[in-house]
């Protein structure tokens, strides 16, 4: 169960990647967005409301995904797992038809989709792409695909994509009980002038845990969330793996 959402009044959504923790206001990088809106926040209550009756994650994200108007801009909520798969193959489309830029910072890279047509993206050099991972935490899934054997298929894709185009990697603590989560924990992809935020991380798992996303066709949120990502990658070496 991984969403980090609040919904006021039936009247406005809280969301985005920080998890109420001393930690992920102090160590983290992380991107909160609030929402004015209530078909938005009608959109959030029946995805709370299937977990809370249901108490399970598995059927849960059974959410019309449709846009929504706020005011001038188009708002479309993604919930996991019931849309995982859409939303998946819609961040990878969104990244693979941008003509302008792409900007990501994810803790890890692993949904096939996103990541073959990612490393098919910084391959071609067409697009200016860029972007911020944890690399402590991309080791391991590295790790772990050598270990498993059977997602091993992923790890040149993983390579090209971090490599040929200039991501940087966040060296975080390792997870222990009782150790500092300072991970580079924000969940952004920007394509041209389109946004998709929230507790998602670019990730297999992620296709099936508990999670939302606000997709927003926003030029000026573009903008933003884009020089967020680059003051972030800036911190932080480039990727070598």
């Amino acid at each position: 169960m991984h969403h980090k959402y609040v919904i006021r009044d039936r009247a406005g959504v809280w969301t985005g990647s920080t998890n109420w923790t001393d930690d992920s206001w102090t160590r983290e990088e992380n991107v909160i967005v609030t929402v004015e809106s209530p078909g938005l926040a009608a959109r959030y209550l029946d995805d709370f409301e299937q977990l809370w009756s249901k108490r399970r994650v598995l059927g849960s994200g059974r959410v019309a995904s449709g846009r929504i108007r706020v005011g001038a801009i188009s708002v479309r909520p993604w919930f996991c797992p019931g849309r995982g798969d859409k939303l998946a193959h819609r961040i990878a489309r969104a990244i693979g038809g941008a003509r302008r830029r792409v900007r990501i910072a994810s803790p890890v890279i692993s949904s096939g989709p996103i990541l073959g047509t990612l490393a098919q993206v910084a391959s071609d050099g067409h697009v200016d792409l860029a972007g911020v991972v944890d690399l402590t935490q991309v080791q391991e899934v590295l790790r772990q695909w050598h270990e498993s054997g059977n997602a091993e298929w992923k790890a040149p894709l993983l390579r090209a994509a971090l490599t040929r185009a200039p991501f940087s990697g966040k060296v975080s603590t390792p997870y222990a009980p009782g150790s500092v989560h300072d991970y580079m924990h924000a969940k952004v992809t920007v394509a041209d002038d389109r946004v998709f935020l929230g507790s998602f991380n670019l990730s297999h798992s992620g296709e099936t845990n508990a999670e939302n996303v606000l997709e927003i066709a926003s030029a000026p949120l573009a903008d933003r969330l884009a020089a967020f990502v680059d003051d972030v990658r800036g911190r932080y070496a480039p990727v070598e793996i």
